[in-house]
């Protein structure tokens, strides 16, 4: 299948000053990031396409956006305020996160999309609870920190890092979550399951806001810590928001169609 992007750097370990070894440790694995080569490939298979000879990249889940080269497909991916990296221009956008990212396109000179949601929406709507494990309403409230943020929550918390498809498995099998992970909240959400967002210690209120308003929400007010978010009340559930228009947005046209259906 066309080249998927994502984010997914292995890790520098070592202390960093000049004279000190830096050596390169495992990937980071953090499993929002890992979700956008599952979606794409699954819904690939359901679709029944092949590869085209001519091999394209396309960025999906994530704030990945800088990791873009001209021509790339972009489907529901974010833009990155951190990164100084500016956004290339000629890039092939059928759907993004939300208006935010939209925004940031047109700025540099893109074409942009008005189909807006992060793919990881789209989980129940490619697998079942069964293929997942999940059972609904068996995990109690389940904390999901950000990569950054694993020192602000106990150590009972579940780990951002690792196989993303068993992540979703916990979180969708929660009573509610409480998240300064990004794809925490999206995968709750996703699944029906209350969320109430924590301020992240590292990462500005960007991606958070243009994924609330990409479902047609207002960023919420967010718990200063998960202490505090047991007394918060989640953010409105999903309403409204279109699956369908960014299913239809998939770039099928990376793929030849299947042999089965070639006249």
């Amino acid at each position: 299948m066309p080249r998927v992007v994502y984010w997914n750097p292995r890790r520098k370990l070592g202390s960093g000053r000049v004279t000190a070894r830096i050596h390169v440790g495992p990937r980071v694995n953090n499993f929002g990031d890992l979700l956008g080569p599952e979606i794409v490939a699954r819904i690939a298979r359901s679709r029944g396409l092949e590869e085209r000879p001519e091999l394209r990249r396309i960025l999906t889940v994530g704030s990945i956006l800088h990791l873009a080269r001209p021509g790339d497909v972009v489907w529901g991916s974010g833009a990155n305020v951190k990164e100084p990296a500016p956004i290339p221009r000629d890039l092939d956008v059928r759907a993004v996160r939300g208006p935010l990212t939209a925004a940031r396109l047109r700025e540099g000179g893109n074409r942009s999309s008005e189909v807006f949601g992060d793919p990881a929406l789209l989980l129940p709507h490619l697998w079942t609870d069964d293929e997942l494990g999940i059972v609904r309403g068996s995990g109690g409230t389940v904390l999901v920190p950000n990569l950054h943020d694993r020192h602000r929550f106990p150590p009972t918390a579940l780990s951002p890092r690792g196989p993303a498809l068993e992540k979703v498995r916990q979180i969708a099998s929660a009573d509610s979550v409480i998240a300064s992970s990004l794809h925490g909240i999206v995968v709750a959400e996703a699944f029906g399951v209350p969320a109430v967002l924590v301020a992240a210690s590292t990462e500005p209120a960007f991606k958070y806001e243009d994924y609330y308003a990409g479902t047609g929400r207002a960023l919420p007010v967010a718990a200063s810590d998960w202490r505090a978010a047991l007394d918060t009340p989640p953010a409105p559930p999903l309403r409204g928001w279109d699956a369908a228009a960014l299913l239809e947005a998939f770039p099928d046209d990376l793929w030849s169609t299947s042999a089965a259906q070639t006249p």
